[in-house]
């Protein structure tokens, strides 16, 4: 397949990574082309992980972070250390490399909330909503509850369908503090909000104690840690895809985490901007840390 300036070679297009709906490996190589320019956005110039699933979603999948010695020269590589040593990850930068990694059945992409460049200085601040109990509807009010805590701080919110059950609350930050600041802070806001609605949200770590309350998840605000990328399809059933939107679509047109589909995102790209398009020049400081 020829890919901007370069050829990648595509292999068992046949190969049915979703059985449920028949979806094969060459589709998800198109659609991840499809989507490239939107998705190059928010990926480029960050390490990320791969979710791979070389026979399927309904066989083992495996994650991966350092780069194979297969990998052509031409996909950036950034190295990083684990704390364990240093290991070399790859960056997702061009179309081409998009598409490579969709032939090596690579279904999700996971990207740092810091970008290469500042490894220990964030410029995402991620607050996940992980619903207890099945519906939608209460997610999406706790989305908005963390929206209007967040407009308190002056800060610039957007919101994510994760292709699973719940929401990402994304905002973006200038890359001023280091990951410490940034999970006191994102704690200290998920506490404000389980104080004011403590029927329905909850912080507590262990899911024995959360009943039917939402939990907000912040341990991804970590040196090392990952999101799902934009337009990133799930490994679930229907080829669910994490999508970008706007806060009024919540509720309404968008009434499910797994709304969007590898069958339905390039025609909602194609018919609108992305909604997350100019989310770099939103991004704002904190204005303290909170403890």
């Amino acid at each position: 397949m020829r890919v901007g300036r370069r050829s990648v070679e595509i292999s068992n297009e046949d190969k049915v990574l979703f059985p449920d709906a028949g979806i094969t490996k060459g589709r998800l190589v198109r659609y991840y082309r499809g989507v490239a320019r939107t998705m190059l956005r928010h990926l480029a110039g960050r390490p990320i992980a791969l979710q791979r699933f070389p026979d399927g979603i309904d066989a083992d999948g495996f994650y991966q972070k350092q780069v194979p010695d297969h990998f052509p020269e031409w996909i950036g590589r950034v190295e990083v250390d684990t704390g364990r040593g240093r290991q070399v990850h790859a960056e997702c930068n061009d179309a081409a490399t998009l598409v490579f990694l969709a032939d090596q059945a690579c279904v999700t992409l996971h990207h740092w909330l810091s970008r290469s460049r500042a490894l220990h200085r964030p410029d995402r601040m991620v607050i996940d909503l992980d619903p207890q109990a099945d519906g939608f509807e209460p997610v999406v009010d706790a989305a908005r509850a963390v929206r209007a805590v967040l407009d308190e701080c002056a800060l610039v919110p957007f919101v994510q369908t994760t292709g699973s059950r719940g929401l990402h609350v994304v905002t973006p930050l200038a890359p001023r503090h280091d990951f410490d600041e940034v999970r006191a802070f994102a704690t200290g806001v998920a506490r404000l909000l389980e104080a004011r609605h403590p029927e329905t949200l909850t912080t507590a770590q262990r899911k024995d104690e959360r009943g039917t309350r939402l939990f907000l998840d912040v341990v991804r605000n970590a040196y090392g840690q990952t999101a799902v990328a934009p337009c990133s399809v799930r490994a679930r059933p229907g080829a669910p895809v994490a999508a970008p939107l706007e806060w009024d679509e919540l509720g309404g047109r968008v009434d499910r985490p797994d709304a969007f589909t590898v069958e339905t995102m390039p025609r909602r790209l194609g018919q609108r901007e992305d909604p997350w398009k100019g989310i770099g020049r939103r991004a704002r400081g904190l204005a303290r840390p909170w403890t």
